[in-house]
C-alpha cells in the first residue's frame, strides 16, 4: 500500500465534514496496511496521534473557528509516495511544493466552493462578486496543477469543470459514511438526557454558518402547522441569530451545542426529519449520515443536495428561498416517515466509507502509473 500524506486546513479538534473525511479515510487506509499522515493547523485542545503533524497556525479573523496554517512541510512526511491536498490554500501550497520538489503525484480534493464565503469578508455586493471571481480563478490555477482532482459528488464535479473552468479531469469519490457507526439506534436515553420529550423532532447538526441559511428552517417551522420541536446540534457564528429568530417567531427550538461524534447516531435516530437548507454543500455528509440512521432529509434543491437526496426515497427537496415549499416538504416527510425510513436503510451500503476508499485507491493507483 502507498504511503500518503494529506494536507488539510481543518482538522481535529474542529469537527466538520472535511475533518471527518480526512480522519475516516486515514483510519481505513491504515487498516488496509497503508500509511496516511496528516499535516494540519495546530490548535489548542487536541493531542496529535502518531502520523499527525500540527503546523503553526494563526486564527482567521473572518470565520470563527478556522485557523490559517503556514505552508510548512514536516521532515517526517517527505518520503510519501503520494501527496493529497484537501485544501487549495496555505497548506495546499505546502502540499504542491512537496509534490514538485520530490516529484511525487499531487491529488487535490475539492471540498468547499470558496467563493460562497465571500460574504464573510464584505457586505458590499460588488466587492463580494469580485472576491468570488478571484476565488474561482485561484481555484482553477491550483486544481489545474494537480495530477488528479477529486470531488465528492457529481454536482461538485460539474461546478469545477463548468463554473470554475478546471481543465484537469475530475473524479467523483464520495466522502463516505461509516455505516457501522451510523445506524438506527434507540434514542430514548438521548431524548431524556436533553429533555426533548416524546413528540416529533425535526432538526439539523453541523456548523451554524450564515451561508447555510439555517434561519429558513426556523421560518418553515414557524409558518406551517408543524407539531414538532426544532433541534439544533453544533455551533457557529449564526447561533445567536437563530436563537433570536426562533424566539421572535414563537418556534420551540432547542440548541444542544456541540455533540460528541458518539452521540450523533442517537441524535439522527431521534429525529423524524433532518432539515438541510444549505445551498453551498459539495456533498452534504450529514444528510447521508442521517439517511444511514434511517432518518429522511428535507433539503434544498441546490448544490450537492440536489443529488444526495433521492426524491421520494430518502427525503424531499424544496426550491431555494421557497419557505412555504420547505414547510410543505417537512409536512410530507413527517406524513411518510416510515416509508422513507425504509428507503434510507435500503441505500446504506452504497454510501459506505469502504466503498469510498475503494474509489480513492483507484485514483492513487492511476496517478502512481503516471509518476512512478
Amino acid at each position: 500500500m502507498d504511503a500518503v500524506v494529506a494536507f488539510t486546513d481543518t482538522y481535529l479538534p474542529t469537527v466538520n465534514g472535511v475533518t471527518y473525511t480526512v480522519q475516516t479515510w486515514r483510519d481505513r487506509w491504515r487498516a488496509r496496511g497503508g500509511r496516511m499522515d496528516v499535516v494540519y493547523p495546530a490548535a489548542d485542545g487536541y493531542e496529535p496521534a502518531e502520523g499527525e503533524y500540527p503546523i503553526r497556525s494563526l486564527p482567521f479573523p473572518f470565520y470563527e473557528g478556522f485557523r490559517f496554517g503556514l505552508p510548512k512541510v514536516p521532515e517526517s512526511v517527505r518520503d510519501a509516495d503520494i501527496v493529497h491536498a484537501h485544501t487549495p490554500f496555505a497548506l495546499g501550497l505546502g502540499a504542491m511544493r512537496l509534490a514538485r520538489r520530490e516529484r511525487r503525484p499531487l491529488v487535490a480534493s475539492y471540498h468547499t466552493p470558496t467563493g460562497e464565503y465571500a460574504s464573510y469578508l464584505t457586505s458590499r455586493e460588488r466587492l463580494e462578486d469580485r472576491i468570488e471571481g478571484l476565488s474561482e480563478r485561484y481555484e482553477r490555477w491550483f486544481f489545474d496543477r494537480a495530477d488528479a482532482v477529486i470531488a465528492p459528488s457529481g454536482t461538485a464535479r460539474r461546478s469545477l469543470l463548468d463554473a470554475v473552468g478546471v481543465e484537469t479531469d475530475v473524479t467523483v469519490v464520495p466522502n463516505g459514511v461509516d455505516v457501522e457507526r451510523f445506524r438506527p439506534v434507540d434514542a430514548a436515553a438521548f431524548r431524556e438526557r436533553h429533555d426533548l420529550g416524546g413528540g416529533p423532532l425535526v432538526g439539523y447538526t453541523g456548523r451554524h454558518g450564515f451561508e447555510k441559511r439555517l434561519s429558513d428552517a426556523v421560518d418553515a417551522v414557524a409558518g406551517a402547522d408543524i407539531d414538532a420541536t426544532l433541534v439544533f446540534g453544533g455551533d457557529g457564528p449564526a447561533r445567536p441569530h437563530l436563537a433570536a429568530r426562533a424566539e421572535n417567531r414563537g418556534v420551540d427550538a432547542r440548541f444542544l451545542g456541540f455533540l460528541e461524534r458518539e452521540e450523533l447516531p442517537a441524535f439522527y435516530s431521534a429525529l423524524d426529519a433532518f432539515l438541510f437548507p444549505s445551498p453551498v454543500e459539495t456533498q452534504g455528509l450529514v444528510a447521508l449520515e442521517a439517511n444511514a440512521c434511517g432518518t429522511p432529509v428535507v433539503g434544498v434543491n441546490r448544490g450537492a443536495l440536489a443529488d444526495t437526496i433521492v426524491e421520494g426515497v430518502t427525503g424531499y427537496h424544496f426550491e431555494p428561498g421557497d419557505v412555504e415549499g420547505f414547510a410543505a416538504a417537512i409536512e410530507r416527510t413527517l406524513d411518510e416517515r416510515e416509508r422513507l425510513r425504509d428507503g434510507c436503510l435500503d441505500r446504506r451500503d452504497g454510501v459506505s466509507v469502504e466503498h469510498a476508499v475503494d474509489r480513492l485507491a483507484e485514483v492513487y493507483a492511476s496517478v502512481r502509473k503516471t509518476k512512478p
